[in-house]
């Protein structure tokens, strides 16, 4: 493999789910992810041990499509701040390296007043490492759905989803409307349960589509067997599936992929510094964009993304996303807040909003989050590779306040 990737080449390889086979990393065609090799690979890619590797890398375990960043790149002033010392964690007072370290933590980038005033890289990671950042990808479909309605190539949020998606029609989709999927109230029946390797729901879908690339997200949404369960509109269930079948609204809506329509209408133009990418649930000729979790940016790309929410849309000088479009999409309707008793969050447009307080953030399996706190003109980028996939978002939310309190002094 290439000397790029020799960490998460050492990795694979010691622990057996990768064997090195030069002629099948050799060769450019589609069929170079069908492998049982590469297939074996993507089945492991929540092995807990590696993720601090494979979460930087994963344009070398699946097929993916670039987001194409522009010339002129949003330069973002640097005014390093001191927040080394003083954190408190579990009862002991720790440092900032030794409280990263207890929450697995792979990058943190700190932006205040504008200028970024904290950036830690650990793990072979640096500023230009792009992350895998599972769900904070939802919010930036929320976006690009948003920038398809301005453009007009989408009517209203209360069209249904059969309105540009007639596949859909006789299955559980056959409905609800954007909004309904933009607020995950789609009332489709779907378990969201994180438990790689079993037998749910999610994981079969998983499994076929991004594992093995039998079949799209989007095909398994249009297939009669995925039912209503509850009225549209009326019930939150949080459903990666709702996102997927978003992206693939958009794609019809546009005309474009949505790697195309992305690069076009919001990476460019924002300023974004390098390419993204998104992993695919197949290859080039047949794969659609994992919409639903599978977008790779590098943390101070994420960093303008929050910061351009925090501007009311503006980034680079210009009106990137229509300012009312932002406060719809991250200050929740009456209703909508909180999804359930004991939740701590509320959710939006596939933002979760933060209850007691004007903050949100994207939040993405195994604890990504791109925060951003209005009150205190602040936004923060955590890229973390945890074991477990949910469960550590409180002690994650209190670093953030730490550091808020420190910058606020």
């Amino acid at each position: 493999m290439l000397s790029r990737n020799r960490f998460l080449t050492a990795a694979l390889v010691a622990t057996g789910i990768v064997t090195i086979t030069a002629p099948a990393l050799a060769k450019e065609e589609t069929s170079r992810w069908l492998t049982p090799t590469m297939i074996n690979a993507r089945a492991h890619m929540f092995s807990p041990a590696l993720n601090v590797l494979t979460f930087q890398h994963m344009d070398q375990i699946f097929a993916t499509r670039t987001v194409e960043a522009g010339n002129n790149v949003w330069v973002l002033p640097e005014k390093p701040v001191s927040l080394d010392d003083g954190y408190t964690l579990d009862g002991e007072t720790v440092s900032l390296a030794a409280y990263l370290e207890a929450t697995s933590t792979n990058a943190l980038v700190v932006v205040k007043d504008g200028a970024i005033v904290h950036e830690s890289y650990r793990n072979g990671s640096d500023a230009n490492t792009r992350f895998m950042t599972f769900s904070v990808a939802k919010s930036y479909v929320s976006t690009l759905i948003g920038l398809a309605l301005d453009d007009g190539f989408i009517k209203s949020l209360d069209d249904k989803v059969t309105d540009y998606l007639p596949e859909m029609a006789g299955s559980g989709y056959d409905g609800p409307t954007i909004r309904n999927l933009l607020h995950m109230r789609s009332g489709v029946e779907w378990q969201e349960i994180y438990q790689f390797g079993s037998d749910t729901q999610l994981t079969q879908v998983h499994d076929n589509s991004l594992v093995a690339y039998k079949y799209r997200w989007c095909d398994y949404a249009a297939n009669d067997s995925v039912a209503s369960q509850n009225k549209p509109g009326e019930v939150f269930n949080y459903a990666t599936l709702d996102t997927s079948v978003l992206g693939c609204v958009l794609e019809r809506a546009v005309g474009k992929t949505g790697a195309e329509y992305m690069s076009e209408k919001l990476w460019k133009p924002a300023g974004m510094e390098n390419d993204a990418y998104w992993v695919m649930d197949g290859p080039e000729d047949v794969g659609r964009e994992f919409f639903g979790a599978g977008l790779n940016a590098t943390a101070r790309d994420h960093a303008r993304f929050g910061l351009m929410f925090l501007n009311k849309g503006q980034a680079n000088g210009k009106q990137i996303v229509p300012a009312d479009w932002v406060d719809e999409a991250t200050i929740p309707d009456e209703g909508f807040e909180p999804t359930a008793e004991g939740e701590p969050f509320g959710y939006q447009y596939q933002w979760w909003t933060i209850p007691g307080s004007d903050a949100y953030s994207a939040i993405g399996l195994f604890h990504q989050f791109i925060y951003v706190d209005p009150e205190n003109n602040l936004v923060i980028v955590k890229a973390s590779h945890t074991p477990d996939p949910v469960g550590h978002d409180e002690e994650n939310l209190e670093l953030f306040r730490q550091i808020t309190e420190k910058l606020s002094k």
